[in-house]
C-alpha cells in the first residue's frame, strides 16, 4: 500500500473552496491536459455519496484507460471520500479535507492505493506512478493556487 499526502494553504474561507471541490465538474480543471483526462458521466451540480463517474484518462505504459470512482463519504462542508470502483489501480482510496485556520483554509488530500501486478506493479510505481501522481498534485496546487490568489504549500 502507498501514501501520497498533500497539504495547502488557500487565503480564502472554507465555504468557498468546498464549494469548488464539490462541483465534480471542477475536477477537469485541476488535471494536467497530459493526462487526456474526460469525464463521460453526465454530471450533478453537487457530489453526492453514491455518486459513480466514470472518466478515461492517458496513464504511461498503458494508454488510454477507463476509471470509476464512487463517493462514500461526505461530511458536508468538511470532507468527502472518493474511491475507484473500476480502474488501473488495485486500490484507491482519496480523503479530500478542508479546514478553517488563521483567516485561511487548508485543504488536505490523502490518496492510498496499490497497484495490480504485483512485483512489476511495484517497479512501475517507482520507476513512474508515485511522480506521475506527483505531478498531478502539484498541478493541482498550482491551478488552485492561481484560481484563490496565493498559496502557502505546507
Amino acid at each position: 500500500m502507498y501514501t501520497l499526502i498533500r497539504e495547502q494553504a488557500l487565503p480564502v474561507p472554507v465555504e468557498r473552496v468546498w464549494a469548488f471541490i464539490s462541483k465534480p465538474d471542477n475536477l477537469n480543471r485541476i488535471t494536467p491536459e497530459k493526462m487526456g483526462f474526460e469525464v463521460l458521466s453526465d454530471l450533478p451540480e453537487i457530489i453526492y455519496p453514491g455518486l459513480l463517474i466514470e472518466y478515461r484518462i492517458r496513464l504511461p505504459l498503458l494508454g488510454l484507460r477507463h476509471w470509476t470512482t464512487e463517493i462514500t463519504q461526505i461530511v458536508p462542508g468538511i470532507s468527502f471520500v472518493d474511491e475507484q470502483r473500476f480502474g488501473p489501480y488495485k486500490f484507491w482510496h482519496h480523503y479530500h479535507e478542508v479546514e478553517a485556520r488563521g483567516g485561511q483554509s487548508i485543504m488536505r488530500d490523502r490518496v492510498s492505493y496499490m497497484l495490480p501486478f504485483g512485483p512489476f506493479g511495484r517497479m512501475v510505481h517507482a520507476v513512474k506512478v508515485r511522480e506521475m501522481l506527483e505531478e498531478i498534485f502539484t498541478y493541482r496546487e498550482q491551478t488552485l493556487a492561481k484560481i484563490f490568489g496565493q498559496s502557502e504549500g505546507l
